[in-house]
């Protein structure tokens, strides 16, 4: 049986963490996996991880760069120099001691989920050990960290991307070691939402690329003429405060609830219970929670600028996709869905029905002919 080691920063909250639970989750029931984590955040991994799945940590130690960052901004040097000590010792961990791990590892395979992990793989990982970058970031043009990315799958056999859009760009760079591996679905429910609740839900971390703000600031007008709508917001983040200001400088009161980070059985029942999903994120690789509010049978709306939603929406047939970040026709396709109740059936239907390309069983092919293929 073959091993399979797969390099984590944390197994805390993030969609990059859930999908390393998630992919873990399936190969498990083939091969000999571990979970190799530098920080240990919890006790317990956040994300659900099946048993026979080996997790090790480089350290217990937890970084404390956003309380730096945080530092920094409100000029508070005491406490910034406080954490001086605590930021270089997470900075050793990082780089030096895992690179000390990847020196001993005993694998068949290992799975980079970052660019700085690509260079430690790269240059740590023992002669004759398959070494596969897994990319979920969009690049955004950045210049910067297209070059970072690039120069550190250079020594790497392949680069998986989770989008098409994403593949056919980083092939211009690396050729033929590029793949395109969709993220998947942890299981396919067997309840759909009925779509007659006036619950209108969004998922995701709430950080500025999310733009939370302009789902409050379109929800604020949707509201005024269906005023017996919900919206369910589940996640937490650096922006919440902001977020519950602007909740209640809208005057928004009960009809927007923040649900903070709940477990996936906990969003599940959400989603059995919504009728409409709206995604305004900036930008987005991927966008594995539109898949599961479609596979619900839950119609999807979200921006073109979250660029993995363009790859995963069929306009008009399973949800829309709103151009140019326009609020005005974002509302104006929420308004149809919620006075067309025929329409959004309509579209749920064809929702579950996309939503089965992103099963597990057509994911582990991929990943299974990826693995195998010789180097």
């Amino acid at each position: 049986m073959k091993k399979i080691t797969i390099l984590a920063l944390h197994l805390g909250y993030g969609g990059v963490e859930n999908a390393v639970a998630t992919l873990a989750n399936l190969l498990c029931e083939k091969y000999d996996v571990e979970i190799l984590s530098v920080y240990r955040l919890y006790n317990e991994p956040v994300f659900k991880i099946n048993d026979k799945v080996k997790i090790r940590y480089v350290s217990n130690i937890k970084p404390n760069k956003k309380e730096m960052i945080y530092y920094l901004k409100k000029k508070n040097f005491s406490m910034f120099f406080k954490g001086l000590g605590a930021s270089l010792k997470t900075g050793y961990v990082k780089y030096i001691k895992t690179a000390i791990e990847l020196r001993k590892l005993k694998t068949d395979v290992v799975i980079s989920t970052r660019t700085v992990h690509n260079f430690l793989v790269s240059n740590f990982v023992r002669k004759g050990i398959k070494k596969i970058a897994w990319e979920h970031n969009h690049h955004n043009d950045n210049k910067r960290y297209i070059s970072s990315l690039v120069n550190s799958c250079k020594k790497m056999n392949c680069l998986v991307t989770v989008s098409k859009e994403l593949k056919d760009f980083y092939e211009e760079y690396l050729g033929k070691k590029v793949y395109f591996i969709p993220n998947c679905l942890d299981n396919m429910p067997n309840k759909l939402s009925k779509l007659d609740s006036c619950n209108i839900i969004s998922v995701g971390r709430l950080s500025k690329e999310k733009a939370f703000d302009d789902l409050l600031r379109l929800f604020k007008k949707v509201s005024i003429k269906h005023s017996n709508w919900h919206l369910n917001i589940v996640g937490d983040g650096m922006e919440k405060n902001d977020l519950l200001s602007l909740a209640k400088e809208l005057k928004l009161g009960d009809k927007v609830t923040f649900h903070g980070y709940q477990d996936k059985d906990y969003i599940n029942d959400l989603l059995l219970d919504s009728s409409i999903y709206v995604m305004t994120s900036k930008t987005e690789s991927f966008g594995l929670v539109l898949i599961e509010a479609m596979s619900y049978g839950v119609p999807v709306l979200s921006y073109t600028s979250a660029q993995g939603a363009n790859e995963i929406i069929d306009d008009g047939k399973d949800g829309f996709l709103i151009r140019n970040r326009s609020e005005d026709d974002m509302i104006d396709k929420i308004d149809l869905l919620i006075n067309d109740e025929k329409l959004r059936k309509k579209m749920g239907k064809e929702a579950r029905i996309k939503s089965k390309q992103y099963s597990k069983e057509n994911v582990l092919k991929s990943w299974n002919k990826l693995i195998n293929k010789r180097k």
